[in-house]
């Protein structure tokens, strides 16, 4: 699970910076193209993909079996 934690986290980042680039119409093309509302929700989805990323990353493996 420590995998597809970090692999979500990274693609929320990716997807919110798209997001930032086409709300400040930087990326043009879309519909989202000059938007200023999708840069601010850009910026919202990288906090949630930092937040997903680190916290999948500290986790540590689960032990199985008994400690000795």
């Amino acid at each position: 699970m420590r995998i597809v934690g970090v692999v979500v986290g990274l693609l929320l980042i990716v997807v919110g910076v798209v997001w930032i680039l086409q709300g400040i119409n930087v990326l043009p093309g879309s519909f989202m193209s000059g938007r200023p509302g999708y840069a601010v929700l850009g910026l919202v989805v990288i906090v949630v993909g930092l937040v997903v990323l680190l916290r999948s990353a500290r986790r540590r493996p689960a032990v199985v079996g008994p400690r000795t």
